[in-house]
């Protein structure tokens, strides 16, 4: 799906939704954390630190990191897998659920927003990056 954005466009649009993000009363994410989180919730089940690892190509350690924070603020919970006991299942949760559904509304908005300002042939704005 393409929806026609430069890179200074789709830059704006980031920058615009990620300070609204800020301005809501929401956990503050890294970008591992987000990442981890939107595969949780937009990739199907099930999940397993080994499975997210080598989906976003990071250390397990990392994976574990990354949950423990999610897990503190709600947004995912761990789960023994009842097939495998040696085997932890990272699975939704309401908070989760609905901290994205906001997410995803303030990108929307932030996309109607945006600054319909013309970008030159090379994608840049006259006043943006270089």
């Amino acid at each position: 799906m393409s929806i026609g954005l430069t890179p200074v466009q789709a830059l704006d649009l980031w920058r615009g939704a990620i300070v609204e993000s800020v301005r809501h009363d929401a956990p503050d994410l890294s970008a591992r954390q987000m990442a981890l989180v939107l595969t949780v919730y937009l990739q199907q089940p099930p999940h397993t630190v080994r499975g997210l690892a080598a989906c976003l190509r990071v250390s397990k350690p990392a994976i574990t990191r990354a949950l423990d924070r999610l897990s503190a603020f709600g947004l995912i919970r761990r789960a023994v897998d009842d097939h495998d006991r040696r085997s932890v299942l990272v699975e939704r949760t309401v908070k989760g659920t609905v901290f994205l559904r906001e997410f995803g509304d303030i990108i929307v908005t932030a996309a109607a927003a945006a600054d319909p300002e013309p970008a030159d042939p090379r994608g840049d704005s006259v006043h943006h990056v270089r």
